[in-house]
Parts: structure tokens; C-alpha cells; sequence
């Protein structure tokens, strides 16, 4: 079996741990810490890289196969990973529809990078971790390849974001993430020290995020480890949904401390964060960490792409700023 060789990527870890001055918490006697995971690499920032590497090293070369939505980051660094390391990738996308299409943005990058894409109706989409149907889709990829689940969160993934939980030991009190698939957050957890506790914000609703968290810690580590818990209060209306107040929030910050704002994942956190801080829900002293995921997409803020995640139980397909739900429809959830 090949080792795969990550570090000649240059990854920057640990990611940069940044103090920022916001009255909106310095008055409650509170620290703001920006975690900069969208600065580990151009190609692979933030969670991305921390649930690829370890699916990457255990893929050890093999070709990788794997899912998301027409605009999905993850697809994104799958595809970057296999043109700098050099291994064929294949993207199964959500919506046979789009197979007529010219590509958007997102799946262009991902072709330009070598990604084969293969478009899937949604019924198909849907029974894809089924072995019968996964069966059909690996004897049209490349042989011996590798699966990669939909948004990297498998046990791996898991393992590979404790690392993010290690490298804030003893710097923060609170750790906030925004969550989607909830593998970040379950890894995130592991890594702190008893004392420290990790905040989600789901940037979805339908809560059913716990469970998921909870099955990952399972998979992962054979139980629950690590303090977290979740605030479902601050999606914003759902999946891919950007409201005036959120837009309006994440332009002030923006202003405030001169940082580009990534909208669907990172503001809610922020946002969420901000307002807990104003309810009081952290005593004086409290050191708070927010976890940056990743940076906006060039031309994101006017396409409205969103990014690819769950999708809430029986909610409508989603929109964001102009975006069409039907080229990115999040996975359907139990």
C-alpha cells in the first residue's frame, strides 16, 4: 500500500488562534478568539482538510469516490486533493438534471481539477449509502476505489478533527463551530480538555443534528466523548436560507474587523455567538473561540451558491440569494 504523503502540501497547523477586539463582548468581560481553519490551505481550508486527511491516508493513492450537491466544497477539496496528490477522483452529484447543463462555477472547478462527475436522479442520491446501489456506482469508477461519504464525516473524519480540539487545550473556555453533517463538532469535542466545551450552530434545521453527533462519537470512539451541546436558534430559516438580519450582521462584522465573512456556515456562527453573548450566557472572564470553516467562494456573495449539507426533515428546497435550490438540493434526512 502507497503512504500518501500530505505534508508536501504544506498545510499551515496549527491553524492561526487570533484575539479580536468586539465591545459587544469586551463589555460582558469577554475574550473573542478566532480560530483561522480557513487559512490551513488555499485548496483544502478549514474542516476540509481536517476530515479529508485521514480519509486521504488510508485511501493511500487508490482512486476516491465521492458525493455532493452542485455547489459542495467538499467535492471542491476532494478534486483539488487529487490534482496536487495525484490520484483520480469521482464526483457523484445530486440532480441528473444538471447532466444537460453547462457547469456552474463549483462542478467547473471541480472538472478543471480532474474530478469525473456523475450525475444521479435524486431517488438514487438518496439510496446511495445502500450496498446494492453503491455497488453500482463503484463498478463504474475507477478500480479499487476509495468511498468518501457525503461532506467527509465518517470515522476518520471524526479522528481527524480532534486534532482541532487539541490545539485550543487550554486556550479557550468555549469553543463555537457551526455545524452541518456534525462531524467537526464530534471530533472538536474529543480533542478539548475536561473544563473546555464545544458550542454548535446548526446551520440547519429539523433537529436532528444531536443524534448524529452522538452516532459519529459512537462510530469514532465507541461512546460519547467531550462537553458539547447544540443551539438550533440561529439557521436563519434554514438550510442555504440568508436572512436581512444575518446579512446585515455579517456585513458589520466584516466592517468591524476587516474579515470576509463566508455566509451559509461561518456567520451563523458568528451570529449565534454574538447574541448568546449579549443574553448573557457566558460569565465574565469566559474565553470564547469561533471556529472559522471556511473562506467565501470567489463570486459567492453574488451568485448566492450555497454550500452542500443536509437537508432539513420536510423542509422546501432552499435558496440563497438567488441561488437555484434544484441544482443544490442538500440530502434528504430521516
Amino acid at each position: 500500500m502507497n503512504v500518501l504523503d500530505l505534508s508536501r502540501l504544506r498545510p499551515r497547523l496549527p491553524s492561526p488562534l487570533e484575539p479580536v477586539e468586539d465591545e459587544r463582548f469586551a463589555r460582558r468581560g469577554l475574550t473573542l478568539l478566532l480560530k483561522r481553519e480557513d487559512l490551513i490551505h488555499p485548496d483544502l481550508p478549514g474542516n476540509k482538510w481536517r476530515k479529508l486527511a485521514l480519509n486521504l491516508r488510508e485511501a493511500a493513492g487508490r482512486p476516491v469516490l465521492t458525493f455532493g450537491g452542485a455547489y459542495s466544497n467538499h467535492l471542491r477539496a476532494t478534486a483539488a486533493a487529487g490534482r496536487l496528490l495525484g490520484f483520480p477522483t469521482v464526483g457523484v452529484v445530486r440532480g441528473d438534471e444538471l447532466a444537460g447543463r453547462p457547469l456552474n462555477p463549483s462542478l467547473a472547478r471541480c472538472a478543471a481539477d480532474g474530478m469525473r462527475l456523475e450525475f444521479v436522479d435524486r431517488a438514487t442520491y438518496r439510496a446511495k449509502n445502500d450496498p446494492a446501489t453503491l455497488a453500482a456506482l463503484l463498478e463504474r469508477a475507477p478500480a479499487g476505489a476509495y468511498v468518501v461519504p457525503e461532506g467527509g464525516s465518517n470515522a476518520l473524519a471524526v479522528h481527524g478533527c480532534v486534532e482541532l480540539g487539541r490545539e485550543l487545550v487550554g486556550a479557550a473556555d468555549t469553543v463555537a463551530v457551526a455545524c452541518g453533517t456534525g462531524g467537526t463538532l464530534a471530533g472538536l469535542a474529543a480533542g478539548l480538555s475536561p473544563g473546555q466545551r464545544a458550542l454548535g450552530v446548526p446551520v440547519l434545521k429539523g433537529g436532528f443534528l444531536g443524534r448524529e453527533v452522538r452516532a459519529l462519537q459512537e462510530a469514532a470512539f465507541g461512546g460519547p466523548r467531550g462537553e458539547w451541546s447544540l443551539d438550533e436558534r440561529f439557521h436563519c430559516g434554514g438550510y442555504a436560507r440568508v436572512s436581512p438580519a444575518l446579512e446585515a450582521f455579517a456585513q458589520n462584522f466584516e466592517d468591524r474587523h476587516g474579515l470576509a465573512i463566508e455566509r451559509l456556515y461561518v456567520a451563523k456562527m458568528l451570529y449565534g455567538l454574538t447574541a448568546l453573548a449579549e443574553e448573557g450566557a457566558f460569565p465574565a472572564g469566559t474565553r470564547l473561540a469561533a471556529v472559522i470553516t471556511g473562506a467565501p467562494e470567489d463570486g459567492a456573495r453574488d451568485a448566492g451558491a450555497p454550500e452542500d449539507g443536509p437537508r432539513e426533515a420536510g423542509a422546501p428546497e432552499a435558496t440563497s440569494r438567488g441561488a437555484k435550490a434544484s441544482e443544490d438540493r442538500p440530502r434528504d434526512t430521516p
